[in-house]
């Protein structure tokens, strides 16, 4: 039984509306599994190790439920078109390169060597159609101790010629390859089935990946209502579907108790999209970045918290030019106001303790019990130090937080833990 505590000033999520703070208490841990936070140190923990960080706060690891790791080479680039074009003129002809084994070994040695220095601690990740590229991406990951889902993308109609599949039956028997080969070999990494989105599957290649999803049980991400034009164009594609979302039900990729599933965006969801995502336990990843970016939208986001249809974040790399989760809160925060102010006044913008909780718990709770520091929770955590962000005024902790949100970058992460494990710590 390995024991532990790290002694800060304490913040995470008590729920939706409160974040819960504790100056100088203790987050302890055991095996990997949060035992709480406490103000004094237990007598019975008296020969654990405390790591103390002082007027340093301490949070639970940030969650990225959605970023694409071969387009972070090109962020920033082609923010002036709208999503299809930039698919086509931008997305596909970068995403192809990884045929070429050098470069996808470069261009993820930067993503990933960029996501172990920043906050997030558990992401989900698309990676190409290519499987040695693919290899490649998630034994960088592994590396790294961070906590990920990595997916080979499908992709077998309206694509390139350069990043198409041959047909439903090669996509889908390299995607058996690839899961035979990698389902259980990493600690840290674990696949994901990645249909990119219904305009780029055929339904013959949608009924395989239900049949394989099955066979091996595994979660599901993809997009969903993230642009008029794509919707529009669903809606051709799969005239007897009631909306974009119900394409994906239909072949039973759509949550439900056996298939956890992520869509991303679902800016463009109305009453019926939204009830079903609740009915089918579906996790959205809101991308308030991308969605700007690419002109797509703002999402309702308070209608989803409202009905209580879970949400965490995504930066959404490339569409997001930044993989920062805190970056991401403010945007979330920022684009609710705009929302609110312009579309529809009776929805109140997202708090900084509701981003706050997206940022962990939220989005964490696809992981199982991660994103707080409530005991029985696998302990992710992220030191933070704000002494760079200078002020004349005596601020709270939770202050403190904020300010972090708006304007932090790696410089103020000190140290960070997955699952127990330390994967870095600066003094």
């Amino acid at each position: 039984m390995k024991r532990f505590a790290l002694k800060g000033q304490i913040c995470y999520s008590a729920g939706l509306d409160e974040i819960r703070v504790m100056r100088q208490g203790y987050l302890l841990c055991e095996d990997g599994i949060s035992g709480g936070v406490c103000l004094e140190f237990p007598e019975d923990w008296c020969e654990a190790e405390v790591r103390d960080y002082g007027n340093r706060i301490i949070i639970p690891g940030l969650t990225d439920l959605h970023m694409h790791a071969p387009q972070y080479s090109i962020r920033g680039m082609g923010m002036n078109l709208e999503l299809l074009e930039w698919l086509n003129t931008q997305i596909f002809p970068e995403e192809a390169k990884y045929a070429d084994l050098e470069y996808a070994e470069r261009a993820y040695g930067i993503f990933v060597e960029d996501m172990k220095r920043g906050a997030t601690t558990r992401a989900c990740i698309f990676a190409t159609l290519h499987l040695p590229a693919t290899r490649i991406l998630m034994e960088k990951l592994e590396q790294t101790g961070l906590k990920t889902m990595v997916g080979k993308v499908n992709m077998d109609r309206n694509s390139p010629d350069i990043l198409r599949e041959q047909d439903a039956n090669r996509s889908a028997e390299d995607t058996v390859i690839w899961l035979e080969e990698n389902l259980d070999r990493y600690q840290n990494v674990k696949p994901i089935l990645t249909p990119r989105f219904i305009p780029s599957c055929t339904d013959e290649l949608m009924a395989r990946l239900k049949q394989i999803q099955a066979a091996y049980q595994l979660p599901v991400q993809s997009h969903l209502s993230e642009n008029p034009g794509e919707i529009g164009w669903v809606q051709e594609l799969c005239p007897e579907s009631e909306f974009y979302g119900d394409a994906y039900d239909g072949f039973g990729l759509f949550g439900g108790a056996d298939c956890p599933t992520i869509m991303a965006h679902c800016i463009h969801s109305g009453e019926a999209e939204q009830n079903r995502m609740k009915e089918r336990g579906i996790w959205i990843a809101h991308c308030p970045e991308s969605n700007m970016n690419l002109s797509s939208g703002i999402a309702p986001v308070r209608d989803f918290l409202n009905k209580r249809i879970r949400v965490g974040l995504g930066s959404d790399i490339a569409g997001g030019s930044s993989a920062s989760i805190f970056r991401t809160m403010a945007d979330a925060i920022q684009v609710s106001k705009l929302r609110w102010r312009l579309v529809d006044e009776s929805l109140k913008p997202l708090t900084f303790e509701e981003a706050f909780y997206l940022a962990t718990k939220g989005g964490g709770s696809f992981f199982g019990k991660v994103g707080s520091f409530e005991p029985g929770y696998e302990l992710d955590a992220v030191v933070l130090d704000d002494t760079e962000l200078k002020c004349p005024n005596c601020l709270t902790v939770k202050q403190r937080l904020e300010r972090i949100c708006y304007l932090s970058d790696e410089r103020q992460i000190v140290a960070k833990y997955v699952a127990g494990k330390e994967l870095f710590s600066i003094n």
